[in-house]
């Protein structure tokens, strides 16, 4: 029974549209910045037209310009950060996604190439969230994923009227110990045949460098795992159709609709939490699941159908170490018939996917060793083979070969974030480098790329006198001997033999992975006199499936070891001066500063975490529903597994600190809550340790204004200078 059309089981409420005043364009009032960034583009169907995001209004904003001149054009003049954008199949609307007030929940809107017509389409309601799916490949309708904390949605699996099959939570118990092998999270169902084998001076008023309101320190007894749920909607951007209801996930981590079929038969959805997300293929006209295929966390957008629905491409490390291209043969129903690798390399992620509309040939983007190397590659078709005429006729599932072999595409500088067609043979690629601000880059009938006009040039990276520093890959081994990696970026003007002061750097996620890209916080250190270290310790993305699940449950102690091992590896070689160590983080990267404060008082003067977690227990009961689901399943349950994550949690060692401490955090940071770094940074000062918040307003989980960016890294460069002076 098809549970959408039940009306005992009624659906969450559609998305709320809201219509908005005309953007107009401001060319004539507008003063660029010169050393801007340009990403995520969207080419119009011609390829003539790329829709952006640019900062160089000092915010995320959209822009469109011609590919091939230097004409832009500002559709949206609001001051909300712009995250995602899609520009129409058939050119007429532009759908984006931003983020009110800076924070976390997002909304949807749409306007027309023009500027006209701009709309929310959803994410009005306060407190909600939504975000983009894929186009239809008419362009009559978007798919948009929403949530709705406040009711919250209907107890239904994906689908409403076949439940699919609940995930199998790895338990403690069988997680990897500290020294063992990692253990696969999640899986996926059959699909037919397997694949074998495989406060500084001048700061604003506004800003906020405090110590936290006083409180008693008290673990949340409650998780924050139910509640809002996600939906997915097809919605007409001229809202003349009602939104059409895809499927839910009452208590899913993602869904994210990534493709249809031009007929609308199939549906193509990202679901699950991180370690366990999967390729969900689902049928319309009864809302069940056909099919369904494990795939690699990183990129959301894994893959796509053929034109004629009787292909899937996915970028998946099913059965594998590392994601590939594979092919998944479906049935007229969506259930799988046969997978196989089409495209794979040794030792080497499959780090984007994009397919074009006629399904002949795809752009892939490898990761190898944190740079891109990109190529096309001609897909294999279906072949059809008749046992005889009318009804009987057959599909046997052989494949034409490629007509082209693989081409590689020469990239001006290292890393390619996102690949968009553009036009039936050309492309727009946002290309990041490390002595150059991101771009776009356009290629027109199958040429090399070229960096679009509006894009800025790589003499204008930083203000002249200093420019960006090359990076050395360094690699090492970790206490129990697994390879680790990471970016060495030495201070300019520097006597090789010199012991520098040296920051250790720790991104997010933990799937997250150093890149050889112009960091602007980077920079700052540098210019301060200060080495920087970059790692990829273990948990992060780049270098297998084994090394991404090798930090789960207790291994997160190795992780922790693993912050250690790089700071002794950059001492041992000479290059940082083991008395002026500091260690720093975003995110994850934040909780791992703080780990290490307490885990290694010995090691570092200083330590400075952005948005970092300092205890699991309050984290999971206060950030949001989904988020928490997914993190239960990378760091463990907050109600079975309540001891270790307690036992992993800095504030219960909260003794051991021994260093000054730099807490900042985004006002409106609702994945990891603001009272993370104020109960830490509170702990510390009660323990007669200098420790500072610095509190930044209509920021969220990530700062996007650039007067916020600016403050936050001159702030930490001058107090991580100020505790490494000798």
């Amino acid at each position: 029974m098809d549970q959408r059309s039940d009306p005992v089981a009624s659906p969450p409420a559609a998305p709320l549209a809201v219509v908005l005043p005309d953007a107009h364009d401001t060319r004539e009032g507008h003063s660029p910045v010169t050393a801007h960034g340009c990403w995520y583009p969207s080419a119009d169907p011609t390829g003539g037209q790329v829709a952006f995001i640019c900062n160089r209004g000092g915010v995320p904003q959209l822009w469109t310009g011609s590919a091939d001149g230097d004409d832009v054009h500002l559709l949206d003049t609001g001051l909300d950060p712009v995250i995602e954008v899609s520009w129409s199949p058939d050119g007429r609307w532009i759908a984006y996604t931003t983020a009110p007030g800076g924070g976390e929940h997002t909304r949807v809107l749409c306007v027309r190439p023009d500027g006209g017509d701009r709309r929310i389409l959803a994410g009005a309601v306060a407190g909600s969230t939504a975000y983009l799916g894929r186009w239809t490949r008419d362009g009559s309708a978007i798919a948009i994923t929403t949530t709705d904390p406040l009711v919250g949605l209907p107890v239904t699996e994906l689908g409403g009227a076949a439940p699919s099959e609940p995930y199998q939570e790895v338990r403690a118990s069988e997680w990897a110990s500290r020294d063992g092998p990692a253990v696969l999270l999640g899986g996926g169902g059959e699909i037919g045949t397997p694949l074998p084998g495989a406060g500084p001076p001048g700061a604003p008023a506004s800003t906020v460098l405090r110590p936290p309101t006083p409180a008693p320190y008290e673990p949340a007894p409650e998780p924050h795992l139910t509640g809002g749920g996600l939906a997915a909607y097809l919605t007409d951007p001229a809202g003349v159709r009602p939104p059409e209801l895809l499927a839910t996930e009452p208590a899913g981590a993602t869904l994210r609709v990534c493709d249809t079929t031009p007929d609308g038969r199939l549906v193509l959805l990202l679901r699950g939490p991180r370690g366990g997300r999967e390729a969900v293929v689902l049928r319309t006209d009864r809302g069940e699941t056909a099919c369904r295929v494990p795939v690699a966390d990183g990129d959301p957008w894994i893959g796509r159908f053929s034109p004629d629905g009787r292909m899937l491409y996915l970028r998946s490390d099913a059965d594998r170490e590392f994601a590939a291209l594979v092919a998944v043969e479906l049935g007229p129903d969506g259930a799988g018939r046969r997978r196989r690798v089409i495209a794979q390399r040794d030792g080497v992620d499959l780090e984007l996917l994009s397919v074009r509309d006629d399904g002949r040939s795809a752009v892939l983007a490898w990761n190898v060793r944190g740079r891109t190397e990109l190529e096309v590659l001609a897909l294999p078709v279906p072949v059809r083979r008749r046992a005889g005429d009318g009804v009987g006729a057959k599909v046997d599932g052989g494949h034409a070969p490629p007509e082209l072999a693989p081409r590689s595409l020469p990239l001006t500088h290292e890393v390619v974030t996102r690949i968009s067609p553009a036009g039936p043979r050309g492309l727009a690629l946002a290309v990041s480098g490390s002595v150059r601000r991101p771009g776009i880059w356009h290629g027109a009938d199958g040429g090399s790329p070229v960096r679009t006009p509006w894009s800025s040039r790589d003499e204008d990276a930083v203000a002249p006198g200093r420019p960006p520093e090359r990076p050395e890959h360094l690699r090492l081994r970790a206490r129990d001997g697994l390879e680790l990696g990471g970016w060495y970026y030495r201070a300019p003007g520097r006597d090789p033999d010199y012991h520098a002061p040296c920051v250790v750097h720790l991104h997010g996620g933990p799937e997250q992975q150093e890149r050889p890209v112009f960091d602007p916080l980077y920079h700052e250190l540098l210019g301060h006199g200060l080495d920087v270290f970059a790692p990829d310790v273990r948990g992060s993305l780049g270098a297998g499936r084994s090394f991404v699940n090798a930090d789960l449950g207790a291994g997160r102690f190795a992780a922790i070891d693993d912050v250690a091992d790089c700071a002794v590896h950059v001492v041992t070689l000479g290059l940082a001066d083991p008395r002026r160590l500091a260690v720093m983080g975003h995110s994850y990267g934040g909780y791992l500063t703080l780990a290490s404060l307490v885990w290694h008082p010995e090691l570092f003067r200083t330590g400075v975490s952005v948005c970092g977690m300092s205890d699991f227990l309050t984290f999971f009961a206060g950030t949001e529903p989904w988020i928490a689901r997914s993190a239960a399943v990378k760091y463990g349950h907050p109600e079975r597994d309540r001891d270790l994550l307690h036992t992993l949690s800095p504030m219960s060692r909260i003794d051991e600190l021994r260093v000054p401490l730099l807490a900042v955090h985004g006002e409106h940071d609702t994945n990891v809550p603001l009272g993370e770094s104020e109960q830490m940074v509170r702990a510390a000062r009660q323990r007669g340790f200098p420790a500072e918040l610095l509190v930044l307003p209509n920021e969220g989980h990530e700062f996007r204004n650039t007067r916020s960016r600016v403050l936050f890294r001159r702030t930490a460069a001058a107090w991580i200078e100020r505790h490494l002076a000798a």
